[in-house]
């Protein structure tokens, strides 16, 4: 199968036995990885940045330091120009990788020249794999993906698989603020890429209280309202379509408290 890389980001936050089990899902693919390159977003903590030190003479790996932290769309870009191969899997350092996900992702992609990213469905769970407590589905062809990018985001993130020069095309990784995945799909679908998911669940999403918080807030509101005007200028939706997303993310992102939008996510947007 062709080579890949393994794209990542690391920040001040990271914690030191979250990502030794997430590199470890990438080491143990069924299919290796030909390069694993980790940006660090800023300073890290001191043990998570004795541990990468360890891995410096380890050709596998590429290290992309950053003095300062520039979030997670202007980490990628900077990582994404020392990927060495056209073929990029995304990942996130405190996940999990299904250990045969890059096998079938390039499969996918080797039996579809014309497909641009290729994604896949997550299981989230909290502490360990054995408490999974959802999972979120996303929609398989192109078609019903460009249908629910309308509504939401299409794609996992941490579960994707894509040919760099389509995300070039595209114009590559961009600063959004927490949405910097959703704005560059809108970005492909208007350069033309072609879009697919994979119904498995190939990775495991490690999930809190804390990423309800992320969701919330007024900041988040505003920058998910002004990607659906983006989406609206662009003809991707109608007026009316921004005028129900702008509305439902006000309700959901800013009068919701964590407990109750913790309910809303479990209850409406996972199964």
């Amino acid at each position: 199968m062709e080579k890949y890389s393994f794209l990542a980001s690391v920040y001040r936050n990271t914690k030191l036995n979250e990502l030794e089990a997430a590199l470890d899902s990438w080491e143990n693919q069924t299919v290796k990885p030909d390069q694993i390159v980790i940006v660090f977003d800023g300073e890290l903590s001191t043990e998570v940045s004795e541990y990468l030190d360890k891995k410096k003479n380890n050709s596998l790996y590429t290290f992309v330091p950053l003095k300062q932290n520039v979030g997670l769309g202007k980490a990628l870009a900077f990582g994404m120009e020392k990927c060495k191969n056209e073929i990029i899997a995304r990942a996130d350092t405190d996940d999990i990788c299904v250990l045969d996900r890059c096998e079938k992702q390039l499969a996918y992609l080797a039996n579809n020249p014309d497909c641009s990213i290729v994604g896949a469905n997550i299981a989230e769970f909290i502490d360990s794999i054995d408490n999974v407590v959802g999972h979120r589905i996303v929609p398989e062809n192109h078609k019903d993906i460009v249908s629910y990018m309308k509504k939401r985001c299409p794609f996992n993130h941490m579960a994707v698989m894509f040919r760099k020069s389509e995300i070039e095309k595209a114009g590559g990784y961009l600063h959004w603020y927490l949405n910097e995945d959703s704005y560059l799909w809108v970005r492909m679908y208007l350069a033309g890429c072609n879009f697919h998911n994979l119904q498995e669940t190939l990775v495991y999403a490690r999930v809190g209280h804390e990423m309800y918080a992320r969701r919330g807030g007024y900041k988040y509101y505003v920058s998910e309202k002004e990607l659906f005007k983006y989406m609206y200028k662009k003809n991707i939706i109608s007026y009316k379509e921004y005028l129900i997303a702008k509305s439902i993310r006000f309700i959901v992102q800013v009068l919701m408290t964590n407990r109750v939008r913790q309910w809303f996510f479990k209850t409406f947007a996972r199964s």
